[in-house]
């Protein structure tokens, strides 16, 4: 048969947080080893240093760039920069001007195109286009004069033929999408149709002038498509939400006419509505039904990288002017490794002071503390390593600063644990008895209090920017190491600590000594048990230290109104006295 019991399945649960320990240690060794990290965490902007780029605005002539437009685009880059795992990124405005991105380490190619592309994000739709990848038509073969289209009325809407002009197609011929990077155009006007490319797969188009503008784009998000009877599929799709009420009555009005050109005929190019970041297609998906709240589901030949794509550049892609990167330098750190020994410092003077209080307090019962702190510690660790080469996460001075003061929370739910258990062996109880009633008791304030500090972090976390996101963040992150660390060793290990003679017997090491702690056991052995005296001095001795501590959290107003009281109680025990004392005399 099986074992069973609190020391079976305390054993159980150590067993449980070796493994997690151990499957922590393993992916970070096993990244190690494939050289995708390292064992040492990634360091932020302070303390490592970094790029700093300045983008100065892409503007036609001399016109001046608005303040609103710039703190727009500064919200916008700080989004596109989050959104790509770089963390604590610094970014700035510079002479009312230009915008300065400083973030640590070094940027990929990918990062660097996605903080300085432009993001004219529109959607435009399709009026012809090509069925394969088009480059250039030689001169020879080009359309002659005189047979070049011209408009023969003032075209309807977007979709209309008649916005092609004997030009726009002489441009259309001439324009090569084998090398889009360099035959790229320029941003074009809203109102005005556009020739452009699709840079993934090179085919050409002539697109109708901007009916839903990208800042319009409410959201956007990826994932597995949903199919008919609502089973999850192995396609990919993007979910595209527009605002309301602008966004999404003009996208209703736009795909009622594509999706009727969608129905005479499935592959008529003008049943497609192109996705248009500045001027390049991202995608040109065919409009199959009337969308009429603002969601629609953009799917095609997808995969899960593609589709992210995808979503990162509508959601971030709606920049309301473009930069290029005037200049891009390695900065040092603005702290150094000299603040992060300082900082580090700190931490073990309060962990050591943490240390000699749990001694004192505690005798040997402490070292469950000490411990705890230190497997914390380790989780806590290898979080920070695997969500830096996982998430590009940086820990700053900040985060440092969090990890600190946690320390001190971390060490409140031993407190509270041990206090409660100290407490039961007052009421008499054994130490096993004491162990199990006491964690029952104190889990929910300790549950209570970690939810406090999880829902404070979060709040900081989301209202915050820049480098106090690092302080919100290990400050959540070591509450929910506590937590773990609490239910999955401090109690187990207590569990099995109370079976054993030094702690059991209460030896006045231990901590956890009852004559010590005051207590009078209710067995007394030999069959006796304890008197209803001494039961009463029990009773009476918690009632003197509540009250105790009662007059002790008194407010100044209290113990006036409780003097005034007993002034009044005292003239009229003295009056009471003094009426005894004559009802005395006259009966002598």
């Amino acid at each position: 048969m099986a074992r069973t019991g609190p020391a079976s399945t305390a054993r159980r649960t150590l067993l449980w947080l070796a493994a997690l320990i151990i499957a922590c240690t393993l992916a970070v060794g096993g990244g190690v080893l494939a050289g995708a990290t390292t064992w040492a965490p990634k360091l932020g902007l302070d303390l490592e240093g970094g790029t700093q780029m300045i983008l100065a605005p892409k503007v036609e002539g001399t016109s001046n760039i608005a303040a609103e437009q710039l703190d727009q685009a500064v919200s916008i880059i700080r989004q596109r920069v989050d959104g790509s795992g770089v963390s604590e990124a610094q970014i700035s405005t510079e002479g009312g001007r230009n915008v300065v991105v400083s973030m640590p380490g070094k940027p990929t190619d990918e990062e660097r195109n996605l903080i300085k592309a432009s993001a004219n994000m529109n959607f435009r739709p399709v009026i012809a286009s090509t069925d394969a990848p088009s480059g250039a038509v030689p001169e020879a073969e080009r359309t002659p004069e005189a047979e070049l289209p011209v408009p023969t009325a003032a075209p309807l809407n977007a979709s209309d033929p008649n916005w092609v002009d004997a030009a726009l197609m002489k441009q259309f011929e001439a324009t090569s999408c084998i090398n889009p990077l360099t035959d790229r155009p320029t941003t074009s006007d809203a109102d005005k149709p556009i020739v452009s490319c699709e840079p993934d797969t090179g085919v050409k188009y002539i697109l109708g002038p901007v009916e839903v503008p990208g800042k319009w784009i409410k959201t956007a998000s990826y994932g597995l498509q949903s199919g008919a009877q609502g089973a999850t599929t192995n396609q990919w799709s993007v979910q595209l939400t527009l605002e309301k009420p602008e966004g999404a009555d003009a996208f209703k009005a736009v795909t009622q006419r594509l999706y009727a050109k969608y129905l005479a005929n499935p592959n008529d190019p003008q049943a497609r509505f192109a996705i248009v970041l500045d001027d390049s297609v991202v995608s040109a998906p065919a409009s199959q039904a009337v969308i009429t709240d603002g969601q629609s589901s953009i799917t095609g030949n997808f995969n899960e990288a593609s589709s992210k794509a995808l979503a990162d550049q509508l959601k971030f892609g709606s920049l309301p002017i473009s930069f290029e990167i005037q200049s891009e330098v390695q900065i040092s750190a603005t702290l150094g490794l000299q603040q992060l020994e300082m900082g580090l410092l700190a931490g073990l003077i309060g962990l050591g002071l943490v240390v000699i209080y749990s001694l004192f307090q505690y005798r040997a019962l402490g070292l469950v503390t000490i411990f705890s702190l230190v497997i914390a510690g380790v989780l806590t660790y290898l979080a920070i390593v695997l969500l830096g080469w996982a998430e590009n996460y940086r820990l700053s001075l900040a985060g440092v600063a969090g990890i600190i003061v946690a320390i001190g929370q971390t060490a409140d739910s031993f407190i509270v644990y041990f206090e409660r258990v100290r407490d039961e062996l007052r009421d008499g109880r054994g130490l096993v008895a004491a162990v199990e009633n006491g964690w029952a008791r104190a889990k929910r304030t300790i549950l209570a209090s970690k939810a406090v500090n999880v829902l404070a972090s979060l709040v900081l976390y989301f209202v915050s920017v820049g480098s106090v996101k690092g302080f919100a963040f290990t400050l959540g992150l070591t509450a929910v190491a506590d937590l773990i660390v609490v239910f999955m060793f401090t109690h187990p290990t207590l569990q099995l600590l109370a079976r054993t003679k030094f702690f059991g017997e209460g030896h006045s090491f231990s901590g956890l000594d009852p004559k010590q702690l005051g207590a009078i056991p209710l067995y007394r052995g030999a069959g006796r048990f304890r008197t209803p005296e001494e039961t009463a001095a029990v009773v009476k001795g918690k009632n003197v230290r509540a009250a105790g501590e009662a007059e002790r959290r008194q407010t100044i107003a209290e113990r006036r109104l409780a003097a005034k009281e007993a002034e009044v109680v005292g003239s009229k025990g003295a009056g009471a006295a003094q009426s005894e004392s004559s009802d005395s005399k006259e009966s002598m």
